[in-house]
């Protein structure tokens, strides 16, 4: 198991992981945060909110300045200097819109993305306040949307968004559409390209999520800590080294500090 001296990163989702999935407390978190900051390493935040969301949130959770993958993957950022970066070759914000009401209007697909509704109406959706669902909907690289059409509709808009490049992303609450091959394990590959160790060893990762969308995530670091989650949806590994994930019993910051104190020897 690794150990507090170990050049280690942390990897976590918000919504379900480090926040409570109800209430967005994250105060059973607070020990295992206090340590990380003292030892000075990253927890970097992999969330489907947006930078706008992340940035406030970092500095709430005493993680500013660490870097942080935005909108389930779309967004990467490494630098410090607080401008997102879109992954390569990506469509922007206003150009998977424009897809999706193209799509909408040839298809009749029945759905409501975040450029369709007002804050207020996100707010309703998500409990977030007024303020925060603004930031909700300052997005960059990615729509967050429900579905109100049929099962069958679904099939064709998948085949449809594909057709566009694009790809569909299940999250806690919403439907992400991003562009294909984005995603939160291949944002973390990009970001583990870019932002090295200061004495240049090689990151031992640790990633902590509850929902499908983090899968991707959770197979690409070196030890998965499965959070208990209200998804319908479980959350399935391709990895087979069984040794390197744990399942929390328990919910929210509860199982991520769970998680924490089952892989990382305290010295």
């Amino acid at each position: 198991m690794p150990g507090l001296n170990d050049p280690l990163m942390i990897v976590t989702d918000l919504d379900g992981s480090l926040l409570d999935h109800h209430t967005y407390d994250w105060e059973p978190a607070r020990t295992w945060l206090e340590r990380l900051s003292e030892r000075k390493i990253p927890v970097v935040i992999c969330s489907s909110k947006t930078a706008a969301e992340i940035l406030p949130l970092q500095r709430q959770l005493g993680l500013s300045g660490a870097p942080y993958i935005a909108e389930n993957g779309a967004i990467v950022q490494w630098s410090g200097s607080h401008e997102a970066a879109l992954l390569p070759r990506s469509k922007s914000y206003s150009d998977i819109c424009q897809t999706l009401q193209k799509l909408r209007e040839r298809y009749r697909f029945k759905f409501t993305g975040f450029a369709d509704v007002s804050e207020k109406e996100v707010a309703e959706w998500t409990g977030l306040t007024p303020h925060d669902a603004a930031l909700a909907k300052m997005r960059e690289g990615s729509e967050s949307l429900i579905w109100r059409d049929t099962a069958e509709q679904f099939i064709a808009f998948e085949q449809a968004l594909s057709a566009e490049q694009l790809s569909l992303v299940q999250g806690g609450r919403f439907w992400s559409v991003m562009n294909q091959g984005a995603g939160k394990g291949a944002a973390l590959a990009f970001l583990l390209q870019h932002f090295r160790h200061p004495l240049g060893h090689r990151w031992v990762t640790i990633g902590l999520g509850d929902g499908p969308n983090d899968a991707p995530m959770l197979d690409e670091v070196d030890f998965a800590v499965i959070i208990k989650g209200y998804s319908k949806t479980p959350v399935t590994l391709q990895r087979a080294d069984t040794q390197h994930f744990f399942r929390s019993a328990r919910f929210g910051p509860e199982g991520w500090s769970e998680g924490l104190t089952h892989f990382i020897h305290q010295d």
